[in-house]
């Protein structure tokens, strides 16, 4: 099957090997070495990505404009196939994406020292405000919905009504969370009708293996871009606070090792307010930390709307998967809450001074 797709791509020797590579868990990649090149393939999933060919089309439009404006920039472009498309489907097997992989480059799957939360901080920063001037509502909408809070509070209300009785009672003290923090969904509402919030070519997925190190943990650039869309920055600083933040994943059963280490916050904040501060508005800084509330709460909604739904869209690998993972995402929320205040006092003294942010 690989070398059918190879073949597509114009590379028609046989591949001298082709392993499985990264951590993703959405689309398939293998990482083929090919003579002297060596490249990266994905096979994308058409199930969660409705429109393959909006992916295609926001990543050559989003490159077009970096040549044009920065060409210095490294952006990894697909390799077009021999039909001079970005990307190749095959009825048997679906859609595929080649791209060149980046010698001497690595990523990193869970973020384990404050400088590389800078780093990939920095990057994502750095690219949304390489695309300031572009117009982001021209890109397409590949996930619909996919950070629309109020939408995902209105399908947790549903599960309510709806959902197995059993398991909403089993989840009451969670429910009870969720429902006495509403003002978050209200917050996100209020951020919408407000035109100090821009509208930015925003990530959407800022888990550090979307970004590219070298060899001495310096980032070099940010990679699967297929949630690029038109966004609010609370989606790439939210995700960025979420998963860096915490030694422990969202898989993490035990909560007493939940935490948020301020060094590392102080260290997101430097490296995405270090590109984007002159590009922020005042009122969207002062959301700095509630955009980590912002995603939190959301991804702490979707896991428990899913386990009161029978578990119909992110499964389980265990009875009760998804209820830890609510639980799990409520602790984290608790714990960014409880130092709100201090946190967001790092973000205000580093714009007032340009000087690296402090550990609170």
């Amino acid at each position: 099957m690989l070398q059918k797709i190879f073949t597509a791509f114009g590379l028609n020797e046989a591949f001298d090997k082709a392993v499985p590579f990264g951590s993703g868990l959405i689309n398939h990649t293998w990482k083929i070495k090919n003579g002297n090149n060596t490249f990266i393939l994905q096979r994308i999933n058409d199930q969660i990505f409705k429109d393959p060919g909006a992916i295609a089309y926001n990543i050559d439009i989003t490159a077009s404009y970096l040549r044009q404006h920065y060409p210095d920039y490294l952006f990894v472009m697909p390799v077009k196939s021999i039909y001079k498309e970005d990307i190749f489907f095959d009825e048997e097997h679906g859609y595929f994406r080649l791209s060149p992989f980046v010698e001497n480059s690595h990523t990193i799957d869970v973020v384990k020292e404050p400088l590389e939360a800078y780093e990939a901080a920095a990057q994502f920063g750095k690219f949304t405000k390489l695309l300031a001037g572009f117009d982001a509502t021209q890109l397409k909408i590949t996930l619909v919905d996919f950070h629309n809070l109020t939408l995902r509070y209105q399908q947790f209300e549903q599960a309510l009504l709806n959902g197995n009785a059993e398991r909403i009672q089993q989840s009451a003290k969670l429910i009870e969370t969720i429902i006495a923090n509403k003002s978050i969904a209200a917050i996100f509402e209020k951020i919408k009708l407000n035109t100090n919030f821009k509208i930015r070519v925003t990530h959407h997925d800022t888990k550090i293996s979307n970004v590219l190190f070298d060899n001495n943990i310096k980032g070099l650039c940010v990679i699967d871009l297929d949630t690029l869309m038109p966004g609010y920055f609370i989606s790439d600083v939210g995700d960025m606070l979420r998963t860096y933040l915490s030694p422990v994943s969202e898989e993490e059963k035990d909560f007493s090792k939940i935490e948020i280490r301020n060094n590392y916050f102080a260290a997101i904040a430097e490296g995405y307010l270090g590109q984007l501060k002159d590009e922020l508005s005042t009122e969207e800084k002062n959301h700095f930390v509630y955009a980590g509330k912002f995603m939190i709460y959301m991804q702490a909604i979707r896991f428990l709307t899913d386990y009161i739904n029978n578990d119909i869209y992110y499964g389980s690998k265990y009875e009760g998967h998804n209820f830890v993972r609510a639980g799990n995402q409520l602790t984290l929320l608790q714990k960014l809450m409880e130092k709100e205040d201090k946190l967001q006092q790092v973000v205000t003294n580093f714009n007032a001074t340009q000087t690296p942010a402090t550990a609170v």
